[in-house]
């Protein structure tokens, strides 16, 4: 058996013999008639550049020569074309001649006639001087072939005769007409070019009666599935279909794709100076230069324009007419480069643009420039040009690239932004253009990178300020102000504006209203007038339908301060669903997340992140990329999946550097902190909290989630007093800061934690009764972590109560993690009860649950509670329930099939009607259902399952 890698090489230097068996069996056919006929025939192979014409011509040539026959070979060449008899030389250099006929040659070739008329070009009155002259020395040539073709036929084959000498088409025309009763066969190849080389050559060998013209057509998908491999059929066609859209079916590039392919499989080591691509960059080059310089340059043209193009624009370009422009393009479109218009291929357009000199690649960009703003093009195209020009020396390029990166920020391009930016910067512009650049420059950079805008930034606000802070300046500093905790800063920049405030719904207003807002929430420990202003700026914000960023900043304000007046969750889903698929808006939906996370909905900012993680314009975006998978990461983690917490948490720091979080650093090294801390991976969490957290970070609430991680931290290590410190600063900050919010941080069911850990139970107790009272944000995470907990301390019957709700809250609001302990404490109840069976299937399930969220260290924890031995039994991989249900809604929907109304399926349950109405809303639209009289009759059968204890504390 063949190797892999042998065959594959064989499989190389066939590959432009698939899909030619009827062209070489056209002349095999031909070669047959003229040796049983004694009468010659001309076929001309023709095809685009890179066809396989050459290999068509050996393949026969080679099977003429084994059949008997005798072959003579020559191939043309540009820089053989001034060479005089060069292609008659090469037939008959290898002939054999007798004495008397190789004198005749060799006198033919050392003094040969005058150069003849182009061939098949006779005078009005008859044949030329130089023709009389040639007459003897052709007659010679023409008996030396005859004596060639005896016994068996000659075939004489010539490659590329586009590229011949005009000598040797003349002998070769005088042979073509001659051979109606002489067995001699010649076979010539020709590229399709820009123009006909020999026209009158062409003209007078088509019109001979023994004369067949073969066209080489691309490669079909089957034919490049069969170079692919001829075992694995699916896989091959599909890596056919996309050699196919990359190559046109072009022979050549075909085969330097397979080559990289097979090189990649074998693992063969490429050579020294090989680079990765270099198979196919080759071959573009080389259809490139087979072709004349015209076609080269208009690829390069729309290798520079990167989009399609007309003639005319390309002539324009190009300073050429337009109909010199549209034959290139067809030459292009045949042999494969190109598609309709447009370079086939990315990495045809690298290859063509990398061959050229730097010089060329600007000199082409300005001059598309300039043609594309004549014609009207969008900035972002015309911009594209001149930055890759680097030139901005014309008037009109300032505006054009202002309007290109306005254009580009909306789109979610900062870095794209950025480098048009980067060059209005180097124009001659006045002193407000720059400023107005400098604050666009740096939202872009800013976007990229935090660390590269502290200087422009701050000259930024040093400009604003004296300049007497013009609204614009001021407003564009304020956020990057915040990030980097420069609040002072921040707030005089926004002070300094108000003046600047025009009518009620001006977008000026609207920013206004918005940067105050953003002050006040992101640092709430503001003076009492800016946090009144803000409290205006978000009272209008109510009404604010006009400015998204008022309103989700008002949104966030909600979730932060709950009066129950406001929704935040309806607000912040319906900003979400309205702006989450405009690429330009990432800056606009972190508020609105955020406000999720805070109001205790982490599944759907689970769900919310991943779908904007997909988005394209996060690849360009590296800021608010770290953002959403922090964002997701603090998500996961409510939700008890630590895995996933700590892997897109450290992408977000991978995305973006502890350095470069400025104040916001605190989000995603909390998070790492508590994962590390429930993993029980203690000195890992130390190295995390060891990280440099800016001092600024504690005036933000994204600090309240640092001090409650560095609390849980300690709580593990036993370390009681730094705990208590900590969680006591959290409720001393969110009080003064009237966010005393569950979702933000539950300060005081930690606080009770910590009570408890110490033997506190009283004080423990009268947290938790606390963190229940509180009027308005509390979640149901919350309230079930805060129910687990006071069953501790309840009686037996009431223990079972409170842990039979606390079970449904946590298993609603999906965190797993908080379900595995609560689970497990149910369990344990069971267990003293003395029903150790139930017990037992609890603290399995409990287990498993565990392993699947990482906690290892829970795990062993139940692992040591359970007498029947876990690790011994491991439980059975759960089966996902067809209808989609969670165990909680299934529980709500069979009562509900049962006739029960929402309140006696409240009361069995032990959990809220309004929990009953979620669950029931989830059920409906997962089972396709309008009204509770639709629900099938099946459900029934699961009102059965209730666990036995919830059965027990019910009664």
């Amino acid at each position: 058996m063949i190797p892999a890698r042998h065959r594959g090489r064989e499989g190389l230097t066939r590959t432009v013999l698939v899909q030619r068996e009827e062209q070489i069996n056209l002349l095999r056919d031909t070669f047959r008639s003229c040796e049983r006929q004694r009468r010659g025939h001309v076929s001309l192979v023709t095809g685009a550049v890179g066809s396989g014409k050459t290999s068509v011509l050996e393949s026969f040539g080679d099977w003429a020569a084994a059949t008997g026959g005798r072959v003579l070979s020559a191939a043309g060449s540009r820089a053989e074309r001034g060479l005089h008899l060069g292609v008659l030389g090469q037939l008959l250099h290898g002939a054999r001649l007798g004495p008397e006929p190789a004198s005749r040659v060799e006198c033919l070739l050392r003094e040969p006639p005058p150069p003849p008329p182009e061939a098949g070009a006779d005078g009005a009155d008859g044949p030329a001087v130089p023709d009389r002259v040639w007459a003897p020395a052709l007659h010679g040539l023409f008996s030396t072939l005859l004596d060639l073709a005896e016994p068996s036929p000659l075939v004489l084959t010539v490659d590329d005769v586009h590229h011949a000498d005009p000598a040797s088409l003349h002998c070769l025309l005088y042979v073509a007409r001659r051979l109606r009763h002489a067995p001699i066969m010649v076979v010539l190849t020709e590229a399709r070019m820009l123009r006909p080389a020999h026209p009158h050559f062409r003209a007078e060998l088509f019109s001979q009666p023994h004369f067949t013209r073969i066209t080489l057509p691309p490669l079909t998908v089957e034919a490049i599935a069969r170079l692919v491999d001829d075992d694995a059929e699916p896989a091959a066609r599909e890596t056919a279909e996309r050699c196919l859209r990359m190559t046109g079916g072009n022979p050549l590039l075909t085969r330097a794709l397979i080559e990289e392919r097979l090189r990649e499989e074998v693992d063969e080591e490429p050579a020294p100076d090989a680079v990765l691509g270099d198979a196919f960059d080759q071959a573009v080059l080389g259809c490139l230069y087979r072709h004349e310089p015209g076609v080269r340059r208009v690829a390069q043209a729309l290798a520079v324009l990167d989009r399609p193009a007309p003639a005319d624009l390309l002539g324009h370009l190009l300073d050429m007419v337009p109909e010199s422009a549209a034959p290139a393009v067809r030459v292009l479109r045949t042999s494969g480069l190109l598609d309709q218009d447009r370079l086939r291929h990315p990495r045809i357009r690298r290859s063509i643009l990398a061959d050229m000199s730097a010089e060329e690649r600007r000199g082409l960009h300005r001059r598309a420039a300039e043609m594309l703003h004549e014609h009207g093009a969008e900035p972002g195209t015309v911009a594209e040009h001149l930055v890759a020009a680097g030139w901005a020396d014309a008037a009109w390029t300032v505006p054009v690239l202002h309007d290109a990166a306005g254009h580009a920020l909306a789109a979610g391009r900062p870095d794209v932004a950025a480098a048009c930016l980067r060059l209005v910067g180097r124009a001659d512009v006045d002193e407000e253009q720059r400023t107005a650049t400098t604050a666009m420059l740096v939202s872009a950079r800013w976007q990229v990178n935090p660390l590269a805008v502290t200087g422009q930034l701050g000259h930024l606000v040093d400009t604003a300020r004296d300049t007497g802070w013009p609204a614009g300046a001021a407003l564009a500093a304020v956020p990057y102000l915040l990030w980097q905790g420069r609040v002072e800063e921040a707030g005089e920049a926004v002070a300094g504006c108000a003046g600047d405030e025009e009518a009620a719904h001006s977008a000026t207003a609207g920013r206004l209203r918005a940067m105050r807002l953003l002050l006040a929430l992101s640092h709430p420990d503001q003076p009492a007038p800016v946090r009144e202003t803000a409290g205006t700026s978000r009272a209008a914000g109510l009404t604010a339908g006009g400015h998204p960023p008022v309103q989700a900043l008002t949104v966030l304000g909600a979730a932060l301060s709950p009066t129950g007046e406001q929704d935040p969750v309806g607000g912040a889903e319906q900003l979400l669903h309205r702006h989450h698929a405009e690429d330009g808006a990432l800056p606009l939906l972190a508020a609105p997340l955020l406000a999720l996370l805070w109001a205790g909905r982490a599944d759907r900012v689970a769900a919310w992140t991943a779908a904007l993680l997909d988005r394209p314009a996060v690849r360009h975006a590296p800021v608010w990329r770290a953002v959403l998978r922090a964002l997701r990461a603090e998500a996961a983690l409510r939700l008890g999946d630590l895995p996933g917490a700590e892997q897109h948490a450290r992408a977000a720091l991978d995305d973006l550097p502890v350095a470069a979080w400025g104040v916001a650093a605190a989000g995603p090294l909390a998070t790492l902190i508590t994962c590390a801390t429930e993993s029980g991976r203690h000195a890992e969490a130390e190295r995390w909290l060891a990280q440099t957290v800016p001092a600024g970070a504690f005036r933000t609430p994204l600090g309240l989630h640092y001090l409650a991680a560095r609390a849980r931290h300690h709580l593990a290590l036993g370390r009681a007093h730094a705990a208590t410190a900590d969680l006591r600063r959290c409720g001393e900050l969110m009080r003064a800061w009237g966010a005393d919010v569950a979702g933000l941080v539950p300060w005081r069911l930690e606080l009770a934690r910590v009570q408890f850990a110490v033997g506190n139970k009283a004080h423990g107790t009268q947290l938790l009764q606390e963190q229940l009272r509180v009027p308005y944000g509390l979640d149901e995470r919350t309230r079930g972590r805060t129910l687990r907990l006071l069953a501790t301390t309840a009686a037996p019957d009431h223990r079972r109560k409170l842990l039979s709700e606390a079970v449904n809250l946590l298993q609603g609001c999906g965190d797993r993690l908080e379900l595995v302990r609560a689970l497990g404490d149910t369990g344990q109840t069971l267990q003293r009860a003395g029903d150790s069976a139930q017990a037992r299937l609890l603290v399995r399930r409990a287990y498993q649950l565990a392993q699947d969220c990482g906690a290892s260290v829970l795990a062993q924890r139940l692992v040591r509670r359970d007498t029947g031995g876990l690790p011994a039994a491991p439980p059975v991989e759960p089966v996902e329930p067809e209808d989609g249900l969670s165990e909680a809604e299934r529980r709500v929907a069979a009562l509900a099939a049962q006739g029960h109304t929402n309140r006696q399926i409240s009361s069995k349950l032990f959990i809220t009607v309004s929990t009953v109405e979620q669950h029931l809303t989830r059920v409906y639209r997962k089972l396709d259902v309008k009204r509770r009289t639709d629900l099938p009759a099946r459900l029934v059968a699961y009102a059965e399952p209730l666990p036995e204890e919830m059965q027990s504390a019910a009664s």
